[in-house]
C-alpha cells in the first residue's frame, strides 16, 4: 500500500531534498529563500496519523528545474558548515 515513497514528478520543478520531518525543510526552504533561490514544500505526511518515519511521512523540497544546481550547492555547502560546526573541539 505505501510501497513509494520516492518524490513526485512535477513538470519544470526537481526534488532537492527528502526527510522525515517538516521542520528539517522548512529551514532549507528558509535558507534558500534567503539567497532568493524559489522553493516549494510537497508533504506526504499523513495528518491523521502522527508519524515521521516511514512512507506516509515524506517531505520533500522542490525548486524550479533552472534553480537545481545552485539549491543542490547551497544546501551541500550548509551541510558542510553544519558538520564542521558540529565537529570542532572545544
Amino acid at each position: 500500500m505505501f510501497d513509494n515513497n520516492d518524490p513526485n514528478r512535477i513538470e519544470n520543478w526537481t526534488c532537492v531534498m527528502e526527510a522525515g520531518t517538516e521542520y528539517e525543510v522548512e529551514i532549507a526552504k528558509n535558507y534558500l529563500s534567503d539567497l532568493d533561490i524559489p522553493a516549494n514544500i510537497l508533504s506526504k505526511r499523513d495528518s491523521a496519523l502522527s508519524l515521521n518515519v516511514g512512507d506516509t511521512s515524506m517531505v520533500y523540497l522542490y525548486v524550479p528545474d533552472d534553480y537545481e544546481e545552485e539549491a543542490r550547492k547551497a544546501l551541500s555547502d550548509i551541510e558542510k558548515d553544519l558538520d564542521e560546526f558540529g565537529n570542532e573541539e572545544e
